[in-house]
This record gives structure tokens, C-alpha cells and sequence, in this order.
């Protein structure tokens, strides 16, 4: 199982952290994190100081399917089945200084814990994907907000963009990108996650 991830898909979310780096991107912009990443909805995010601050990111995230290679995007929608909303944390210090020496994401957005996942919903339940608000909050209050509909790169335009380099296998996951409104956490802050009108995630930091 692989996890992969779509960086800068939200026009407002790039501005709110690249606003003088006039960034336009034509293609997206994808990275992986390790299986090692994932913690289940329930489970306790355990906030590693050592890295110094740690973000949240809240995305749609999408389950695959069906075994794809080459895949045409009229025909994306049928590798995928569910959905959740998720959390992409990320070390924010450390990317910053990443990319500040042209090198890669990989430790600031893969380490240990950084994937949370909440409970998945078969799409058919879910209706049109790209037409799906979704929110976190944090001690009970709203904190970020974000909407499908929103997507420079749709779900579609993005499964059949990685299939062109990399086999898509049953049970990876898609993290879709963030919106704007992202923020540090801290020990003992409780977060929830709602895909419209569902509850999907709920977990402690620790």
C-alpha cells in the first residue's frame, strides 16, 4: 500500500504559504508517504517535539480499487470506491527548509504518524465527490474549511496524471490536497473531522 499526496491544489492554500513565490502550476504536484504514516481514526497522534512544529492539513482522501496503469480520465472514476477526510501533518520548519534548498519533502511529510485517517464512505453514499465540503475542529471549534469543488486538479485528473508513472494498486490512498486555514497543534487538543455532514475522524493529540 502505497500513500500518495497532492501538494498545492487549493489556489487560497498556496497563497496562505507561497504568497510571494508567484506559484502557477500546470501539472500537479505529488509526494508519498510511508505506510509507517498511517493512524487510524480513535488512535492518538503522538506530536513528535523533536521536529519541531507540526501542522495540520485536512484533505479528502480517496481509497483505491482496482489495479490501473495508463488510465484515461473519463474512465479515473472507476478506480475508486470510498472516501474519508484525513489529516496530511506535516513538519512545517523542516519543509520550509527543505525547499528553501531545493530538496526533497520527504521527512517533514512522512514521518511516523503523519497520515490519520478517518472512517471510510463508499462513494455511492457520498454522491459527487467534487462537490463535497469538508471541516476540522479543533477543541470543538471550527478551525479550517474547505470544498471539493475547489480542486485545481480534480480527483479524476489526478489518478489518471500518477497512473501515467506508477501502477495504482487496491488499497492505496489518495490524499486530494489541503485548503486554506492550516495551523500548528498542540498536546491534549482534541480534533475532529466531517466530510459534509459526517463525522469521520476524532482523535487526541498527545
Amino acid at each position: 500500500m502505497k500513500i500518495l499526496a497532492v501538494g498545492m491544489n487549493y489556489a487560497a492554500h498556496t497563497l496562505e504559504l507561497h504568497a510571494n513565490e508567484n506559484i502557477h502550476n500546470t501539472e500537479p504536484v505529488l509526494f508519498m508517504k510511508p505506510d509507517s504514516a498511517v493512524v487510524q481514526s480513535g488512535k492518538p497522534f503522538f506530536l513528535p517535539s523533536h521536529l519541531g512544529r507540526i501542522d495540520y492539513e485536512t484533505e479528502m482522501v480517496v481509497r483505491i480499487c482496482r489495479l490501473g496503469k495508463n488510465i484515461a480520465p473519463q474512465f479515473a472514476h472507476r478506480y475508486y470506491d470510498a472516501v474519508t477526510v484525513g489529516i496530511d501533518f506535516t513538519a512545517r520548519e523542516m519543509q520550509a527548509t527543505a525547499r528553501a534548498k531545493a530538496n526533497p519533502w520527504l521527512i517533514s511529510k512522512g514521518f511516523d504518524g503523519s497520515a490519520v485517517l478517518g472512517e471510510f464512505v463508499p462513494v455511492q453514499e457520498i454522491g459527487d465527490i467534487q462537490n463535497l465540503p469538508f471541516h476540522l475542529d479543533i477543541d470543538g471549534c471550527t478551525v479550517q474549511k474547505g470544498h471539493t469543488h475547489d480542486m485545481l486538479f480534480t480527483v479524476d485528473q489526478i489518478i489518471a496524471y500518477v497512473s501515467q508513472y506508477m501502477t495504482l494498486k487496491i488499497g492505496d490512498l489518495l490524499f486530494t490536497g489541503t485548503p486554506v486555514g492550516v495551523g500548528p497543534v498542540s498536546i491534549d487538543q482534541h480534533l475532529e473531522g466531517y466530510l459534509a455532514d459526517r463525522k469521520l475522524l476524532d482523535f487526541y493529540i498527545r
